[in-house]
């Protein structure tokens, strides 16, 4: 009795789908960018200028090593920096802020031109509350922004910060000169003035 053979198995065409189809993973693919916290350092300078700063203008924000926050020397809880911030930016103190909302407190900041959060961190602060600190702080800043820009234009900053700055926006005709102005009028009443120390060294 003859012995029957196993048909062959034409391999030919395995090869062409599997060309196809690393082809297809290639281009549809999307590869992730990590991006991290947008800050333009200053330029070096071997003898900066030190700003006389009244004291009630600061408010420092420290973190220690056991992620807990201290506020001018008080604990704080997170959950409360951001109204912190934003009663600090915009109390007024001087009576020289037409825009301001602020509680006209003489012991904090005369107003948002002259106001400097100055934040430190301790060496073994976790990274995860590095983030949230910041983004509490930076959140404040928005918020009056936010706040400023629609009593005045009706429209957010951010939502016409977002435009100002999308490339898109280019293809409509003059779209970008006229909210560019209105981006830096709200930068420049209340400027993020976001100073970060040199995190604190463990002895």
């Amino acid at each position: 009795m003859a012995k029957r053979e196993a048909p062959e198995v034409n391999a030919g065409s395995m090869a062409d789908i599997a060309f196809l189809l690393l082809i297809f993973f290639l281009v549809t693919t999307t590869i992730g960018v990590d991006q991290g916290i947008n800050r333009l350092l200053p330029r070096w300078d071997e003898n900066p200028v030190q700003p006389q700063i009244n004291e009630r203008n600061i408010m420092r924000v420290l973190v220690n090593r056991d992620n807990q926050l201290l506020v001018n020397e008080k604990p704080m809880d997170i959950k409360e920096l951001r109204q912190a911030a934003i009663d600090f930016l915009d109390n007024n103190g001087a009576q020289q802020c037409s825009y301001c909302q602020g509680k006209k407190d003489p012991n904090s900041s005369d107003g948002p031109d002259d106001a400097v959060i100055s934040l430190m961190n301790d060496g073994q602060t976790t990274y995860e509350t590095y983030i949230a600190v910041q983004n509490e702080l930076v959140a404040a800043y928005y918020f009056l922004r936010d706040r400023e820009s629609m009593r005045r234009y009706g429209r957010k900053y951010t939502e016409i910060e977002y435009i100002a700055n999308d490339p898109a926006s280019k293809a409509v005709d003059g779209l970008i000169d006229e909210l560019q102005p209105k981006v830096k009028l709200i930068q420049d009443l209340y400027p993020m003035r976001l100073s970060e120390a040199e995190p604190k060294k463990n002895q």
